[in-house]
């Protein structure tokens, strides 16, 4: 079965490329294109696509809004954000939206591509310079406390970092050195601690606390 997806993307040239990417790929499938969010919301409940690759910078409603209308009317679809943006403002308001993965529009083909696969089979794709800059807030020591995200264990800690750079959960065991159910425990435990329900929302709680 293809995966079916949908486009939201106002510029034409971008969008042209876009639909011919998914067009030229065998294994996808072009269910819908749509100019703005408000055409968005009205076609995408009845088509389901299986992926959506949204821009952020729409003419009326944003794509970060789309995305948070959306969320409760598509609970499997996943969402990829499409922008220009690479700061953690617009990365934790797509997060924080319901975004399973977040990419420069300078993203490659092939990357493209691959990112799409990722969010279907579990995966949290980021444009590398995106995924730098989650590890990098990680990776600060002299931040003050930081409510939910104190009652992390390190080994947890350890988990979201590698899952905010968009690793499978196969792959966080792999890297880890631990088995799937293990991965899948310490993940319950994060999004309870946390008071999240999903992947792109535990994420989107650390860039809001860091």
């Amino acid at each position: 079965m293809p995966i079916r997806l949908a486009i939201v993307e106002d510029d034409e040239p971008i969008r042209q490329i876009l639909s011919e990417i998914v067009r030229g790929t065998t294994d996808l499938e072009l269910v819908s294109v749509h100019t703005d969010a408000e055409s968005a919301l009205t076609a995408l409940p009845a088509n389901q696509p299986d992926v959506v690759l949204t821009d952020i910078n729409l003419p009326q409603l944003s794509g970060v809004e789309c995305v948070r209308r959306l969320r409760p009317l598509l609970p499997r679809t996943q969402f990829l954000m499409l922008t220009v943006y690479e700061d953690a403002d617009h990365i934790f308001a797509a997060l924080a939206a319901g975004a399973t993965g977040y990419l420069l529009k300078s993203t490659s083909r092939v990357e493209l591509i691959t990112a799409i696969h990722q969010v279907v089979e579990g995966g949290s794709p980021m444009s590398s310079g995106i995924a730098r800059k989650v590890v990098q807030s990680f990776a600060r020591t002299d931040s003050p406390p930081r409510s939910d995200l104190e009652t992390l264990s390190p080994r947890e800690q350890a988990v979201l970092s590698l899952l905010a750079q968009g690793l499978l959960y196969k792959e966080i065991a792999e890297s880890l050195a631990i088995s799937g159910p293990t991965v899948n425990t310490y993940i319950r435990r994060i999004y309870e601690k946390l008071h999240v329900r999903s992947r792109s929302q535990a994420i989107a709680t650390f860039l809001k606390q860091s």
